[in-house]
């Protein structure tokens, strides 16, 4: 039982001169780093959109939607907080504008305020201390990390900055304020400017706030000269300016941060006891990305490639990822190649180049665009005996296709395309009819943590090395229970199904009829972590890599 005695600290990061700046990879290490200090490390993200959760936000403008086990839709960088640091975060982990104006709203309406005219300041101040100690409680966190989403300067984030600032009047010993800002080196100077990051500190200094930290993101390592012009302008020791270059991925961020000392700065000024770390495991996992040799080549065939290789890694970075600590743990580097399932569409001859890819993926999406593309990547797959992984739309299109090519189902679709089809094979749940009907979109798919009850003897079973599983899902269709018994005569076997047998989590083909055609209605890709890699994509890539050259 936590010491109602103890006092918790709080690290706030923000943002400078643009965004994408790296603010959540930061608060991810920084976490990390104090979490290998023996220091119990939770982390909240600010997001200052008016939306209430980040499940109505398009993939292709926001990026991912991170589903918590508690089912709660997230902004992305929740996915990289669970990765770095090994936890299953809550809805108390993540707030925006919407969701704190609506509880201040309902709160009115309930008139928890006791007749008081509720206004902007303090009250929505207030709802946002109130909601950030409340999660550090929840996590009894001797730390906790918060990010605000968004740059300095934006109108959107001065209320959760002013929140921010009265928690630092409470009590200044408990609260540091980190700020992640970009240097240029613009090309035709030839010369890192510190300028952009003087004034971001300026910006943040007319909301009451003074940084502890400076993290500088550049593309070169900060040179002493310009740490010093920085610390002179900023108002702070040298020591405090840390440098951070670009990397070769993310997972060295911790260990670059280290060099700088950082751990041992930030538990200064929080007056905790420092304990000596050297990050093992964490270094170990990075030293062996860095030293594996020979790889596998993964396709990814998605549908959401239109504006931008940066898009391509938001949309699918939890998928992303997890592929690459899978192959690491068994032995390969990954090779990556993401394929877009509309080009497919438009020329079906382009299917030919999947057989030089030792593993396809297809992961989740919604809507109809690209679908006939990805149903003939899928047959492509099966009957070229090449590994498949399908999730969660990725499932549902597995099906289809079987239905289609296999069992003779001419026209079998998905309601979600088409509800007249000949053969609904993917049809929607009458409680989410029900929900459609009243227009009840936000928040209303099957979210969260579900476990499936696994076939002994099967593909995913081994996978697992266990009788259940429990996954993440996201979505409102599943396999229609009228299909069930013949597709599952036809071949294709159901191998993980729901305790009460109603809903298929997971279909495969048997051993014997591929090396590995396996897809699930969930979202595994959610919980495979850097030093916890996800057993079914372990399996997948194990079976990629043995298929490599054949």
């Amino acid at each position: 039982m936590a010491s109602k005695k103890r006092a918790r600290k709080y690290i706030f990061v923000v943002g400078g001169v643009i965004s994408g700046v790296g603010k959540g990879v930061t608060v991810s290490s920084i976490g990390k780093i104090l979490q290998s200090r023996g220091l119990k490390v939770t982390a909240i993200k600010i997001d200052p959109y008016v939306n209430v959760d980040a499940g109505t936000m398009n993939p292709t403008e926001h990026g991912e939607t991170f589903v918590l086990a508690d089912g709660y839709e997230t902004d992305q960088d929740m996915g990289n907080y669970e990765r770095f640091l090994d936890v299953t975060l809550t809805r108390d982990n993540y707030m925006t504008t919407g969701r704190i104006y609506q509880s201040v709203i309902e709160k009115e309406r309930n008139l928890e305020y006791k007749g008081r005219c509720v206004q902007v300041v303090p009250h929505i101040p207030l709802e946002i201390i109130s909601r950030i100690k409340g999660a550090a409680e929840k996590a009894d966190a001797d730390v906790t990390v918060i990010e605000i989403g968004g740059t300095v300067g934006e109108y959107e984030n001065i209320l959760f900055l002013e929140a921010a600032r009265m928690m630092h009047i409470e009590n200044h010993d408990d609260i540091l304020f980190v700020i992640v800002t970009y240097l240029p080196v613009p090309s035709k100077v030839g010369e890192m400017k510190t300028k952009p990051t003087q004034h971001a500190v300026r910006a943040l200094n007319t909301a009451g706030i003074q940084p502890d930290f400076i993290i500088a993101r550049s593309e070169l390592p900060l040179d002493k000269k310009r740490k010093e012009k920085i610390a002179v302008f900023c108002n702070m020791r040298a020591d405090d300016v840390i440098s951070a270059p670009d990397v070769e991925s993310i997972y060295d961020v911790p260990v670059n941060f280290e060099k700088d000392r950082l751990g041992d700065s930030i538990l200064k000024k929080l007056n905790l006891r420092p304990k000596t770390t050297d990050l093992v495991d964490w270094r170990a996992f990075v030293d062996r990305t860095k030293k594996t040799k020979g790889d596998v080549n993964i396709a990814v065939v998605g549908k959401y490639f239109d504006t931008g290789d940066f898009v391509i890694s938001d949309s699918y970075i939890s998928v992303i990822e997890a592929i690459k600590y899978s192959a690491y743990a068994v032995g390969k580097k990954p090779k990556l190649t993401w394929l877009s399932a509309v080009d497919f569409e438009k020329d079906p001859k382009k299917l030919q180049q999947l057989k030089k890819y030792d593993g396809i993926i297809v992961p989740g999406g919604f809507g109809s665009r690209g679908v006939e593309g990805l149903i003939s990547t899928i047959r492509y797959a099966r009957e070229h005996q090449i590994p498949y992984l399908g999730l969660c739309y990725g499932m549902q299109l597995m099906v289809i296709e079987y239905a289609r090519n296999v069992l003779g189902l001419k026209g079998a679709n998905t309601a979600e395309i088409d509800a007249h089809a000949p053969h609904v094979v993917i049809d929607i749940m009458p409680d989410q009819k029900a929900l459609l009907a009243k227009k009840d979109y936000g928040g209303s798919m099957r979210l969260g943590s579900y476990t499936a009850h696994l076939k002994p003897g099967s593909i995913v079973a081994g996978a697992y090395g266990a009788a259940t599983a429990s996954e993440r899902h996201r979505h409102r269709y599943e396999v229609n229970p009228e299909y069930i018994e013949q597709i599952e005569k036809g071949g294709l076997v159901f191998s993980g199904k729901s305790a009460d047998g109603r809903l298929m989590e997971f279909a495969e083909l048997p051993k014997k009829a591929h090396p590995f055609f396996a897809g699930t209605q969930a979202h595994p890709e959610f919980q495979a972590h850097p030093l916890n890699p996800h057993p079914l994509f372990t399996a997948f890539m194990k079976v990629a890599a043995k298929a490599k050259g054949k």
